[in-house]
Protein backbone atom coordinates (compact mmCIF):
# COMPACT_ATOMS: atom_id res chain seq x y z
CA UNK A 1 0.00 0.00 0.00
CA UNK A 2 1.20 3.35 -0.88
CA UNK A 3 1.12 5.95 1.73
CA UNK A 4 2.80 9.02 0.56
CA UNK A 5 5.61 9.51 -2.15
CA UNK A 6 8.64 7.36 -1.42
CA UNK A 7 6.95 5.53 1.14
CA UNK A 8 4.88 1.86 1.50
CA UNK A 9 3.34 -0.61 4.01
CA UNK A 10 4.06 -4.07 2.69
CA UNK A 11 1.19 -6.54 3.82
CA UNK A 12 2.54 -9.98 4.34
CA UNK A 13 0.15 -12.68 5.40
CA UNK A 14 0.68 -16.52 5.64
CA UNK A 15 -0.62 -19.35 7.79
CA UNK A 16 1.19 -19.38 11.92
CA UNK A 17 0.81 -21.72 14.14
CA UNK A 18 -2.84 -22.71 12.60
CA UNK A 19 -3.79 -19.27 11.98
CA UNK A 20 -3.18 -16.45 9.30
CA UNK A 21 -1.04 -13.66 10.72
CA UNK A 22 -0.78 -10.13 8.66
CA UNK A 23 2.89 -8.23 9.21
CA UNK A 24 3.20 -5.43 7.73
CA UNK A 25 7.32 -4.09 6.87
CA UNK A 26 7.91 -0.81 5.36
CA UNK A 27 9.74 0.17 2.27
CA UNK A 28 10.83 3.60 1.85
CA UNK A 29 12.73 5.11 -1.38
CA UNK A 30 14.79 7.85 -2.80
CA UNK A 31 17.09 8.44 -5.82
CA UNK A 32 19.59 6.38 -3.99
CA UNK A 33 18.61 3.81 -1.63
CA UNK A 34 15.96 1.09 -1.58
CA UNK A 35 15.20 0.93 2.38
CA UNK A 36 13.11 -2.40 3.75
CA UNK A 37 12.11 -2.04 7.40
CA UNK A 38 12.28 -5.84 9.12
CA UNK A 39 12.25 -8.63 7.28
CA UNK A 40 9.15 -10.83 8.50
CA UNK A 41 9.24 -14.58 9.69
CA UNK A 42 11.94 -17.12 7.75
CA UNK A 43 11.09 -18.33 4.72
CA UNK A 44 8.99 -15.22 3.98
CA UNK A 45 11.31 -13.56 1.45
CA UNK A 46 8.88 -15.28 -1.70
CA UNK A 47 6.06 -12.82 -0.36
CA UNK A 48 8.46 -9.84 0.47
CA UNK A 49 9.77 -10.14 -3.35
CA UNK A 50 6.29 -10.15 -4.86
CA UNK A 51 4.93 -7.30 -2.46
CA UNK A 52 7.79 -4.94 -3.82
CA UNK A 53 7.86 -6.16 -7.33
CA UNK A 54 4.30 -5.36 -7.53
CA UNK A 55 4.92 -1.61 -6.78
CA UNK A 56 7.50 -2.08 -9.20
CA UNK A 57 10.81 -2.44 -7.34
CA UNK A 58 13.47 -5.54 -7.65
CA UNK A 59 13.89 -6.88 -3.77
CA UNK A 60 17.32 -7.58 -5.38
CA UNK A 61 18.19 -3.34 -5.34
CA UNK A 62 17.61 -2.96 -1.72
CA UNK A 63 20.80 -1.60 -0.22
CA UNK A 64 19.84 -0.67 3.01
CA UNK A 65 17.49 -3.16 5.81
CA UNK A 66 16.89 -1.70 9.21
CA UNK A 67 15.63 -4.18 11.79
CA UNK A 68 13.43 -2.17 14.46
CA UNK A 69 14.27 -5.06 17.22
CA UNK A 70 15.53 -9.08 17.37
CA UNK A 71 11.78 -10.65 17.08
CA UNK A 72 11.97 -13.99 14.88
CA UNK A 73 9.30 -12.44 12.92
CA UNK A 74 11.60 -9.11 11.93
CA UNK A 75 14.93 -10.59 11.60
CA UNK A 76 13.22 -14.20 9.89
CA UNK A 77 14.41 -13.32 6.25
CA UNK A 78 17.43 -11.29 6.91
CA UNK A 79 19.87 -13.61 5.48
CA UNK A 80 17.77 -14.22 2.56
CA UNK A 81 17.34 -10.71 2.01
CA UNK A 82 21.14 -10.13 1.97
CA UNK A 83 21.72 -13.79 -0.03
CA UNK A 84 20.07 -12.45 -3.09
CA UNK A 85 20.82 -8.76 -2.85
CA UNK A 86 23.10 -7.63 -5.90
CA UNK A 87 24.12 -4.98 -3.61
CA UNK A 88 25.30 -6.51 -0.18
CA UNK A 89 22.95 -4.43 1.61
CA UNK A 90 23.88 -2.06 4.52
CA UNK A 91 22.19 -3.72 8.27
CA UNK A 92 21.05 -0.92 10.52
CA UNK A 93 20.00 -1.66 14.50
CA UNK A 94 20.03 -0.49 17.86
CA UNK A 95 23.37 -1.19 19.74
CA UNK A 96 21.77 -3.29 22.20
CA UNK A 97 19.67 -5.46 19.58
CA UNK A 98 22.87 -6.24 17.63
CA UNK A 99 24.37 -9.06 19.57
CA UNK A 100 20.88 -10.87 19.07
CA UNK A 101 20.75 -10.40 15.73
CA UNK A 102 24.25 -11.67 15.32
CA UNK A 103 23.89 -14.56 16.88
CA UNK A 104 26.30 -13.57 20.23
CA UNK A 105 23.08 -13.59 22.29
CA UNK A 106 20.34 -15.78 22.50
CA UNK A 107 17.28 -14.06 21.80
CA UNK A 108 15.23 -13.31 24.86
CA UNK A 109 11.44 -14.33 24.26
CA UNK A 110 13.39 -18.13 23.03
CA UNK A 111 14.43 -19.36 26.37
CA UNK A 112 14.36 -23.37 26.59
CA UNK A 113 11.03 -22.62 28.78
CA UNK A 114 9.38 -20.23 26.01
CA UNK A 115 9.92 -22.98 23.06
CA UNK A 116 9.05 -25.90 24.91
CA UNK A 117 5.40 -23.67 25.02
CA UNK A 118 5.26 -23.12 21.52
CA UNK A 119 5.92 -26.35 20.51
CA UNK A 120 2.62 -27.53 22.90
CA UNK A 121 0.38 -24.99 21.77
CA UNK A 122 0.54 -25.86 18.00
CA UNK A 123 -2.47 -27.89 16.67
CA UNK A 124 -2.10 -31.87 17.06
CA UNK A 125 -2.66 -31.91 13.13
CA UNK A 126 0.39 -30.52 12.75
CA UNK A 127 2.80 -33.25 10.65
CA UNK A 128 6.04 -34.06 12.85
CA UNK A 129 7.80 -33.03 9.91
CA UNK A 130 6.81 -29.86 10.25
CA UNK A 131 6.93 -29.74 14.15
CA UNK A 132 10.31 -30.28 14.56
CA UNK A 133 11.34 -27.57 11.89
CA UNK A 134 9.86 -25.12 13.51
CA UNK A 135 11.63 -26.29 16.37
CA UNK A 136 15.03 -26.61 14.45
CA UNK A 137 14.39 -22.31 14.18
CA UNK A 138 13.26 -21.30 17.38
CA UNK A 139 16.62 -23.19 18.78
CA UNK A 140 18.66 -21.76 15.91
CA UNK A 141 17.10 -18.66 14.98
CA UNK A 142 18.29 -16.69 11.78
CA UNK A 143 22.15 -14.75 12.23
CA UNK A 144 23.27 -11.51 10.07
CA UNK A 145 26.18 -9.15 10.50
CA UNK A 146 24.64 -5.66 11.62
CA UNK A 147 26.82 -2.80 9.81
CA UNK A 148 25.58 0.26 11.33
CA UNK A 149 24.12 1.09 14.92
CA UNK A 150 21.55 3.09 15.27
CA UNK A 151 21.77 6.10 17.89
CA UNK A 152 18.53 7.63 19.54
CA UNK A 153 17.53 10.95 17.99
CA UNK A 154 19.91 10.47 14.83
CA UNK A 155 18.39 11.82 11.37
CA UNK A 156 19.27 8.86 8.84
CA UNK A 157 20.10 11.26 5.85
CA UNK A 158 18.18 8.52 4.01
CA UNK A 159 14.96 8.75 2.07
CA UNK A 160 14.17 12.58 3.09
CA UNK A 161 15.48 12.08 6.35
CA UNK A 162 14.42 9.34 8.82
CA UNK A 163 14.50 10.03 12.57
CA UNK A 164 15.88 6.96 15.51
CA UNK A 165 13.54 6.73 17.85
CA UNK A 166 14.55 4.16 21.01
CA UNK A 167 11.23 2.76 22.22
CA UNK A 168 12.89 -0.25 24.46
CA UNK A 169 10.28 -2.03 26.09
CA UNK A 170 8.68 -4.73 23.52
CA UNK A 171 12.59 -5.74 23.62
CA UNK A 172 15.52 -4.20 25.45
CA UNK A 173 16.48 -2.19 22.58
CA UNK A 174 13.45 -2.01 20.25
CA UNK A 175 13.78 0.81 17.86
CA UNK A 176 10.88 3.29 16.13
CA UNK A 177 11.24 5.37 13.26
CA UNK A 178 9.69 8.99 11.70
CA UNK A 179 9.87 9.34 8.21
CA UNK A 180 10.02 12.97 7.81
CA UNK A 181 8.62 14.23 4.64
CA UNK A 182 5.45 11.87 4.87
CA UNK A 183 5.22 12.30 8.21
CA UNK A 184 4.88 8.73 9.09
CA UNK A 185 5.78 6.92 12.40
CA UNK A 186 6.73 3.29 12.13
CA UNK A 187 5.80 2.19 15.55
CA UNK A 188 7.42 -1.60 14.90
CA UNK A 189 6.01 -3.33 18.17
CA UNK A 190 6.05 0.17 20.59
CA UNK A 191 2.22 0.47 18.91
CA UNK A 192 -0.26 -2.22 17.48
CA UNK A 193 -3.54 -1.70 15.50
CA UNK A 194 -6.86 -3.71 16.73
CA UNK A 195 -10.08 -4.00 15.22
CA UNK A 196 -9.10 -0.22 13.57
CA UNK A 197 -8.05 1.40 16.92
CA UNK A 198 -4.70 2.36 17.80
CA UNK A 199 -3.38 0.19 21.50
CA UNK A 200 -0.10 0.80 23.11
CA UNK A 201 2.29 -2.51 23.52
CA UNK A 202 1.08 -6.20 23.49
CA UNK A 203 1.58 -7.59 27.25
CA UNK A 204 1.69 -10.70 26.02
CA UNK A 205 4.75 -10.56 23.83
CA UNK A 206 6.35 -7.14 25.73
CA UNK A 207 9.64 -8.44 27.72
CA UNK A 208 9.09 -4.76 29.97
CA UNK A 209 5.83 -3.55 29.70
CA UNK A 210 6.79 -0.47 31.83
CA UNK A 211 9.46 0.65 29.98
CA UNK A 212 7.36 -0.17 26.92
CA UNK A 213 4.54 2.28 28.10
CA UNK A 214 7.42 5.18 29.71
CA UNK A 215 8.62 4.73 26.21
CA UNK A 216 5.17 5.80 24.48
CA UNK A 217 6.23 9.39 25.65
CA UNK A 218 8.86 10.01 23.12
CA UNK A 219 6.45 9.36 20.68
CA UNK A 220 4.21 12.56 21.43
CA UNK A 221 7.50 14.63 20.20
CA UNK A 222 6.75 14.52 16.74
CA UNK A 223 3.52 16.12 14.31
CA UNK A 224 2.45 12.20 12.78
CA UNK A 225 0.17 11.87 9.93
CA UNK A 226 0.50 8.04 9.85
CA UNK A 227 1.50 5.45 11.89
CA UNK A 228 2.32 2.05 10.51
CA UNK A 229 2.41 -0.72 12.84
CA UNK A 230 3.90 -3.91 12.50
CA UNK A 231 0.94 -5.81 13.66
CA UNK A 232 -2.25 -4.03 12.54
CA UNK A 233 -1.27 -1.91 9.99
CA UNK A 234 -2.25 1.64 9.17
CA UNK A 235 -3.62 4.22 11.60
CA UNK A 236 -4.60 7.95 10.45
CA UNK A 237 -7.63 8.66 12.70
CA UNK A 238 -5.97 11.96 14.39
CA UNK A 239 -2.69 9.45 15.76
CA UNK A 240 -0.95 12.82 17.46
CA UNK A 241 -4.04 12.79 20.11
CA UNK A 242 -4.39 8.89 20.39
CA UNK A 243 -0.82 8.29 21.11
CA UNK A 244 -0.66 11.14 23.87
CA UNK A 245 -4.08 9.36 25.49
CA UNK A 246 -1.92 5.87 25.35
CA UNK A 247 1.48 7.80 26.62
CA UNK A 248 0.01 9.43 29.70
CA UNK A 249 -3.19 7.27 30.51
Amino acid sequence: MLIDQGIAMLEISAAMMGRIETIHPTFLWDHQNLVLIDTGYPGQFPLIQEQLSNIGFSVQDINKIIITHQDLDHIGSLRAMIQHSSHAPKVFASEIEKPYIEGDTRLVKLSPEAIAQALASMPDNVPPEWRNAFKHTLENPPTAPVNRILRDGEMLPLCGGIIVIHTPGHTPGHTSLYHMPSKTLIAADALNVIDGRLVGPDPATTFDLVLAQLSLQKLTHYGVRNVICYHGGLFTDNPNQRIRELAFA
